[in-house]
């Protein structure tokens, strides 16, 4: 099946092509058909990393009236990265179409440019909640004329906060026509969203088994060593896979800010983010990372949330996480795409309760490992 059978037309169809996306995956397959045809509520549940932006995307823009030059669609995000990079394939999406522009607006840049950039014909706005209510306070964005709204990696927005500003924003356009919500998980606040803002017709679309709660092309793997360890185990798994990069999580700033340190000692072309970084420490080493001269990234799990970053390898769990949804958003950086990752937990002894706890609560199966001396 390609997407001309799913009803894309074939200007966007060409777009899709020369990203190399030919094929629809489950979640493209079952609710591009749906959301092209007819004004609809939606949830729609998928693991990270199965394409979850162009189901939401393709639609959203061949709704789109180019001529009208108002906001007709809006995009909820959880982090200024996640918003930029479906900003960028709403972009490449739109290539062989008539001009539909995309404004990402988002917290921790200068509002003001923001509001310049406003001013220009803009078709979609892609938005963090925070930016978007005061943009809407100012008065600096007219969405009286949105008929689609989209919350994308709702989970994550909840986890970052941002429940009191859904309530504001879903509240205000109570009467958008399509109101689309795509999530990995189904906490209970998710489900408050959806009884409280979406209809009671609303279809809901679920890609893998309910049992299934992480991307099924990860390969789960522990090593266990004692504490003084981690680090050169890490090293091997580093130096095994030389010509790929990698993400590697702890569970504190301080932690990532050492790891950091060692690891930059030994010559490891690594850096890292966390919750002390200034947005434009953030962004040089995000870019660093993305155009490949940074083969490591050392992150927490609330700086490394949004994240959207295609080809890599593996990720490295040097702290285990205390939520099992933070070890489904951590794995889901890898095996994107259809593409097959490792998903490495290096622990002790005291914390492999913790790995039998994930398998459990996830459904999952960890394969052990030895590190090599």
């Amino acid at each position: 099946m390609n997407f001309e059978q799913l009803g894309v037309s074939k200007s966007f169809s060409k777009g899709l092509a020369e990203l190399k996306i030919v094929e629809p995956t489950q979640i493209q397959a079952e609710v591009i058909p749906l959301l092209l045809h007819e004004n609809t509520d939606l949830i729609g549940q998928a693991q990270t990393g199965t394409g979850k932006t162009a189901a939401f995307g393709l639609p959203l823009l061949s709704r789109i009236s180019p001529k009208h030059k108002a906001v007709q669609a809006l995009v909820l995000s959880p982090t200024r990265e996640l918003g930029q990079q479906i900003a960028k394939q709403f972009f490449k999406f739109t290539k062989y179409t008539d001009k539909i522009f995309t404004e990402a607006v988002y917290g921790g840049a200068p509002i003001e440019n923001q509001i310049r950039a406003l001013k220009r014909p803009t078709h979609v706005v892609v938005a963090t909640p925070g930016r978007l209510i005061e943009l809407i306070e100012k008065g600096a964005v007219d969405l009286t004329n949105v008929q689609t709204i989209v919350l994308d990696e709702a989970d994550e927005m909840l986890t970052l906060g941002f429940k009191k500003e859904l309530d504001i924003i879903l509240k205000t356009l109570a009467n958008v026509e399509n109101k689309w919500l795509f999530s990995a998980t189904m906490p209970i606040g998710i489900k408050d969203i959806i009884k409280k803002h979406l209809s009671a017709k609303a279809k809901f679309i679920q890609v893998g088994n309910k049992k299934e709660k992480v991307n099924k092309n990860i390969d789960h793997q522990f090593v266990v060593c004692e504490e003084e360890e981690k680090l050169h185990v890490l090293l091997q798994m580093i130096n095994a896979n030389r010509d790929t990069r990698g993400v590697v999580f702890c569970k504190t700033k301080v932690a990532t800010q050492k790891l950091i340190k060692q690891l930059q000692a030994k010559n490891i072309s690594a850096d890292g983010i966390h919750g002390d970084l200034k947005q434009i420490e953030r962004d040089k080493v995000m870019r660093a990372f993305k155009n490949e001269s940074l083969k490591i990234l050392v992150a927490t799990d609330l700086a490394a949330r949004g994240l959207d970053i295609n080809d890599l390898a593996y990720v490295v769990h040097y702290q285990l996480p205390d939520k099992d949804e933070y070890y489904i958003h951590r794995s889901g950086r890898t095996a994107r795409g259809g593409k097959r990752g490792i998903s490495l937990a290096i622990v002790t002894t005291q914390e492999l309760k913790q790995i039998k706890y994930f398998q459990k609560a996830l459904n999952i199966v960890f394969k052990q490992i030895r590190g090599k001396r």
